[in-house]
């Protein structure tokens, strides 16, 4: 069995250090990534937000537009089909 110097123990933790200098750079790359998909995720979000609005706005003036139609109609004289032009 090798025997454990403090070298060897000084070398290790080195490597350790390195790896994770290395694993710290890449949560910061995952933390960046997550925070650009939520800013994705938002701004989606407020799309839709804006599209709900917009049919909101055609539904209301839809709504009108059939009463003023249904108005119409009912001011207009009912006359009989007639079959002969």
């Amino acid at each position: 069995m090798a025997e454990v110097t403090n070298e060897l123990v000084y070398d290790l933790m080195k490597r350790f250090h390195e790896r994770f200098d290395k694993l710290d750079h890449g949560l910061a790359e995952v933390k960046q990534e997550l925070i650009s998909i939520r800013g994705h995720f938002l701004s989606m979000q407020t799309d839709i937000h804006n599209m709900y609005g917009v049919l909101v706005r055609h539904d209301d003036r839809l709504e009108r537009i059939e009463r003023r139609v249904e108005l119409c109609e009912m001011a207009e004289p009912q006359r009989p089909f007639d079959h002969n032009p």
